[in-house]
């Protein structure tokens, strides 16, 4: 698969392109849910099933299932170190060795790596983060969000779009604080589901059967399939599950270049350029957080951009600084993915 000039839309057809592009959430929540989305789509609930069995052996979806919401669920936070060049791969190598490290990428920057810690606690997450310190020697910026002002990395790619929703008019947003301290509040039956769940739904046809087998197993109880979609439905409504669907490979399917963007906004104007900002269509995420002035690190607003074109997200930090955003600004490109996965929890309940 060229992954780069698009020859992988080569390879799908009408079908496949409605479900990649529709069903990267809205999964149905049901028994038998290829079943549903064959009649949607006209073919049979194993054709249906066969399709998305293959998109993801190809690489098209990273893995299928649900989306979580880490703030909501517990702690989690963005940070940085500074890894010497001559001890890089060391120190990448102590910090992915986490489970609860979801998300590691080497930036063009001073602080040349950034990760992403989620954990069922604060404390566990603080306690993760001092390790890695002191394992490394590195020292850490802890960067954890406040303001969630735009967050949905779901958007078309069976296109020719050089960036991230270039054909979309505007997207939905509000400013949501986040607490370093949320937690679900979970019941023992919720954080097991959430934990089968967290690195996505088993691939069979039916899933949410699977899903419920194995947390009767570790219960010890009768679980059914119906307490399993019911709880599915609770967790997203309450915000714990973002969405359920087939999770895209936005580098394999093009969407390669991306470019976090931080801002030094003055405080009394953040919500209402966070607000503006996160509308724009190719603005993916748009959040606020800490400046951390004692590291020299003055900026408490982020923005990410992603897309085919190096220079159309070029293009799109330019409008961002011109147009909305007249403040001081870095550009810290991606240049290395050295983890990602979804969020992982090790425990929910007494973490």
């Amino acid at each position: 698969m060229n992954t780069q000039s698009g020859d992988w839309r080569e390879d799908i057809d009408e079908v496949d392109a409605r479900l990649i592009d529709g069903y990267q959430s809205g999964f149905p929540v049901a028994e038998r849910p290829f079943r549903v989305v064959g009649e949607a789509l006209g073919v049979s609930e194993s054709e249906a099933f066969e399709r998305v069995q293959r998109l993801r052996d190809e690489g098209v979806f990273r893995r299928f299932g649900a989306v979580l919401n880490p703030p909501v669920i517990g702690s989690s936070t963005l940070a940085a170190v500074r890894a010497p060049a001559d001890r890089f791969d060391e120190v990448a190598e102590v910090i992915n060795g986490y489970r609860q490290v979801n998300h590691n990428y080497r930036r063009e920057h001073e602080w040349n790596m950034w990760f992403v810690v989620t954990a069922g606690s604060r404390e566990t997450r603080d306690r993760i983060l001092d390790e890695i310190e002191e394992r490394t020697g590195c020292e850490v910026l802890n960067l954890p969000m406040l303001t969630d002002y735009y967050i949905d990395l779901e958007f078309p790619v069976v296109n020719a779009d050089r960036f991230a929703r270039e054909s979309v008019d505007s997207t939905e947003v509000s400013a949501t604080r986040i607490s370093e301290n949320a937690t679900g509040d979970l019941s023992r039956f919720d954080a097991e589901l959430l934990l089968a769940i967290q690195s996505g739904f088993p691939l069979s046809e039916t899933p949410y059967r699977d899903i419920a087998a194995e947390i009767d197993a570790k219960l010890d109880e009768d679980v059914t399939v119906e307490m399993v979609l019911e709880a599915v439905e609770r967790l997203r409504q309450d915000g714990c599950i973002k969405r359920v669907g087939c999770i895209v490979n936005h580098v394999v399917t093009g969407f390669s270049n991306n470019c976090m963007v931080v801002w030094d906004v003055p405080d009394d104007e953040l919500d209402e350029r966070g607000l503006t900002v996160g509308e724009l269509p190719y603005v993916t995420l748009c959040y606020h957080r800490p400046r951390r002035p004692e590291q020299d690190w003055p900026y408490n607003l982020f923005t990410m951009i992603h897309g085919r074109d190096a220079d159309a997200v070029d293009e799109k930090v330019d409008e961002l600084a011109t147009e909305y955003l007249p403040v001081d600004h870095e550009r810290l490109y991606s240049t290395e993915t050295l983890k990602q996965t979804g969020a992982q929890y090790e425990e929910l309940v007494g973490e």
